[in-house]
C-alpha cells in the first residue's frame, strides 16, 4: 500500500486564452462572450451556459489576454466588444458600431456579424488558443 498517494485530480475542462490585438487605445474594458449555443451568438443574452469575461484596456501591453478556465469539450464561438466608454454596450451611429468588435477565428464581418459556423472552433482535452483582432468601422 502506497503511503500519501491521491487519486489524480481530473479537470472539468480546459483553458481558452484569447489574444486580442490591434485595440486602437486603452480606454473601457473588452467585453467577451463565448457559447456554443448558435440561436445566441454573437450577444449570448439569455445564455447561462456561456462563458464571459470583462478585461480592462488600461495598461494593456500590446496584446491583451483573456482567460476562460475550466471550458467543457464544445463547439463554441466568441465575441468581442472594446467598450471604449464603458457603458455596457455597443455604441453606434446610423446602426455602424462606434467600438471595436472581433471574432473567433478572426472571423470577418460583412453586413452585420459572421454567422456562427464561420467564428466555431472546437474545445477537447488540450487548451485551447486563439487570436483575435479587434477592428474599428469609425
Amino acid at each position: 500500500m502506497l503511503v500519501g498517494a491521491s487519486p489524480a485530480q481530473v479537470p472539468h475542462g480546459v483553458t481558452v486564452r484569447v489574444a486580442v490585438t490591434a485595440l486602437r487605445n486603452h480606454n473601457g474594458v473588452v467585453m467577451a462572450c463565448m457559447t456554443t449555443n448558435e440561436g445566441r451568438f454573437p450577444r449570448c443574452r439569455g445564455d447561462a451556459a456561456s462563458y464571459r469575461a470583462n478585461v480592462p484596456a488600461d495598461g494593456a501591453p500590446e496584446t491583451l489576454v483573456i482567460t476562460f478556465p475550466d471550458v467543457r469539450p464544445g463547439t463554441y464561438a466568441i465575441a468581442l466588444l472594446h467598450d471604449e466608454n464603458g457603458n455596457g454596450r455597443a455604441d453606434k451611429a446610423a446602426m455602424i458600431p462606434r467600438e471595436g468588435f472581433g471574432f473567433s477565428r478572426d472571423a470577418r464581418v460583412r453586413m452585420g456579424p459572421p454567422t456562427f459556423d464561420d467564428a466555431a472552433f472546437a474545445v477537447g482535452a488540450q487548451p485551447v488558443q486563439q487570436t483575435i483582432r479587434m477592428r474599428y468601422m469609425l
